[in-house]
């Protein structure tokens, strides 16, 4: 009788909402092919992968290459940058689409509002190719930001060759390009909240900062909270591209990071299982966060994912 009922609801659910799912398959493919099938391939962390043997023919391994990890001489280095970099991007890039949302909320000319949405949403669709160009152009010695340190009487130097720069050029140009998209979702998440609540703020004779404090963000708290178990989850995903595009020999003390070290030794070294390893001990960690962070928010507050 269970399973009779299931399926008729869901075939009324499929009925009802035909269009939805139709407008899902192209997700559900994409996700399929592109996530849950490579897992297939993780099994090569456990085995002495070779191309011409393939993966169940080579001979199996087992914890060989996350022990050879764990004892790499650069392993305490990567794990150190790659929490730092995404500790920094949480601290500062984290809270930066939410001010942004509120600044923008505030503002009562349309026309302005408008313009300054478009003008931050803009960077997120830059290939980042262009974007490290940009970059790179920008902190070059006889770039742009080196001639304005040079005007207040500064010295000129090429950031990106300096390990204590990398971090911060790395984090504040992410800032600049990931700040207007990730406002949109903060945005939407304002005109949910009841206009009575602010009029009643009014009434009782508070301004704009005290409606800010104890009506809007009260009101996309559960947003926010959702967001920053999702941002917990990938912590340790620092993204490779960018770094890779962007980094060099003299500044892997503070550049080089999880993503970028598997990559070398996946695809320039062609040592195959050992990347896929890293890999692998990158994504149980961050399983542990996302678990681990939502259940905390469950435990303590009235929001969480599941």
């Amino acid at each position: 009788m269970k399973k009779d009922s299931f399926i008729n609801r869901l075939g009324k659910d499929l009925k009802k909402f035909k269009y939805v799912y139709i407008m899902a398959i192209p997700m559900v493919v994409y996700y399929v092919l592109f996530s849950y099938m490579p897992m297939y391939g993780a099994i090569i962390a456990f085995k002495h992968f070779s191309p011409g043997l393939g993966i169940w023919k080579s001979e199996w391994a087992g914890t060989f290459y996350f022990k050879m990890f764990f004892q790499d001489v650069y392993f305490s280095r990567i794990l150190r940058n790659t929490v730092l970099i995404s500790f920094k991007n949480l601290l500062f890039g984290f809270p930066a689409p939410i001010i942004l949302a509120l600044l923008i909320n505030e503002v009562r000319n349309n026309a302005f509002k408008k313009t300054v949405q478009t003008i931050s949403y803009l960077p997120h669709f830059v290939s980042i190719m262009v974007i490290c160009g940009l970059i790179i152009d920008f902190t070059a010695r006889d770039g742009a930001i080196n001639d304005v340190i040079a005007f207040f009487g500064g010295s000129r130097q090429t950031m990106l060759l300096n390990p204590k720069l990398f971090q911060p050029v790395y984090i504040i140009s992410g800032i600049w390009q990931e700040i207007g998209w990730g406002s949109i979702i903060y945005l939407g998440a304002l005109t949910a909240i009841d206009p009575q609540l602010y009029e009643a703020a009014s009434i009782d004779g508070a301004g704009r900062f005290r409606k800010m404090a104890h009506v809007t963000l009260p009101g996309i708290m559960p947003t926010i909270i959702i967001m920053l178990i999702l941002r917990i989850g990938s912590i340790m995903n620092v993204g490779h591209e960018k770094i890779i595009l962007l980094y060099n020999a003299t500044v892997y003390e503070t550049a080089d990071v999880i993503s970028t070290y598997a990559y070398r030794k996946g695809l320039l070294e062609m040592n195959y299982s050992y990347s896929t390893a890293i890999g692998l001990f990158n994504s149980i960690i961050n399983f542990i966060l996302v678990i681990g962070s939502n259940t905390i928010s469950r435990k303590w507050g009235e929001t969480s994912l599941w």
